[in-house]
């Protein structure tokens, strides 16, 4: 019988995140898996004994990147990869391959690497970032779910100040689209196919995720949208992703970001559709 592991991370007390776990699982008992929920510190890495019971593949629902790898190189599949974990995990990163593969984006400038106790403050540096993108406009820090670490800034104090506090944090600042403030649109792709998709909007906050009491509903996605959200998960090399499409001053689609572990109970709950079905069905498909 083929097994498999889900793999979520422990330390995070919040039920959603084993609820993600349970969704997955759940799926693969429905196509005869046997699987099994671990969190991420009940795997032992003892890098230095050989270790033998290893699952058919892993589901991560994690960014334990070192876990990740650790399975790999004992030969398990896991989806995603860590090097697609990684890259999703780190903005900075995605940004830069994001804009090499020509995927529509906010025009974006990643933040240098300045050390804690250091400031480049009177570089000229910060003032050619407010010059080109001016204000308001969006400082995100390279790691982040959930719409946190985003910042809007509006005033060249709030600039200061921020930059001055993310010393030694990798960074980046980018061009804010007022069109599409308080509102996006969710694109589950799994293996280069569109699964789901809700349109997410808040009265109350420039970002429109869910968690943040931002609301959503069913969507009809254009081509344009699917082709972009499709361009963008090719991109970073994601097999499962949650693109995040943001609304240019003519509705044209923008890349917000690529979301490796995206979490798939808000959009099972509007759409209907359990995102989780088809993530079991194309891992098996791959690995037989």
């Amino acid at each position: 019988m083929t097994s498999c592991w889900i793999i979520y991370n422990g330390s995070l007390v919040n039920d959603k995140f084993r609820d993600q776990a349970e969704l997955v699982l759940e799926a693969a008992v429905r196509t005869g898996v046997q699987a099994s929920i671990y969190k991420n510190y009940e795997v032992l890495m003892d890098v230095t004994e050989a270790t033998k019971n290893f699952p058919d593949f892993v589901v991560f629902l994690d960014k334990d990147i070192v876990l990740a790898t650790y399975l790999k190189s004992h030969g398990v599949p896991v989806f995603n990869d860590p090097e697609v974990i990684e890259r999703c995990d780190n903005k900075t990163k995605q940004a830069i391959s994001l804009a090499n593969d020509g995927v529509p984006m906010p025009r974006t400038i990643i933040a240098p690497k300045v050390y804690p106790n250091f400031t480049i403050r009177d570089s000229g540096y910060y003032e050619q970032v407010l010059q080109l993108l001016g204000l308001p406009m969006i400082i995100k820090e390279a790691r982040g779910s959930f719409g946190m670490n985003v910042y809007l800034i509006e005033t060249e104090q709030q600039f200061y100040e921020k930059t001055e506090v993310l010393r030694g944090v990798d960074y980046l600042f980018q061009e804010f689209i007022a069109s599409s403030r308080g509102r996006d649109i969710r694109v589950n792709v799994v293996g280069q196919k569109v699964i789901a998709a809700m349109y997410r909007h808040s009265e109350t906050d420039f970002r429109a995720n869910i968690t943040n009491g931002g609301k959503a509903e069913v969507v009809e996605l254009t081509g344009e949208q699917i082709d972009i959200a499709l361009r963008a998960a090719q991109s970073v090399g994601a097999v499962f992703a949650g693109v995040d499409l943001l609304f240019g001053p003519d509705e044209e689609p923008l890349v917000c970001e690529v979301n490796a572990a995206a979490h798939i109970r808000n959009i099972y709950n509007v759409t209907g559709i359990n995102v989780a079905d088809s993530m079991i069905a194309y891992i098996l498909e791959v690995i037989a």
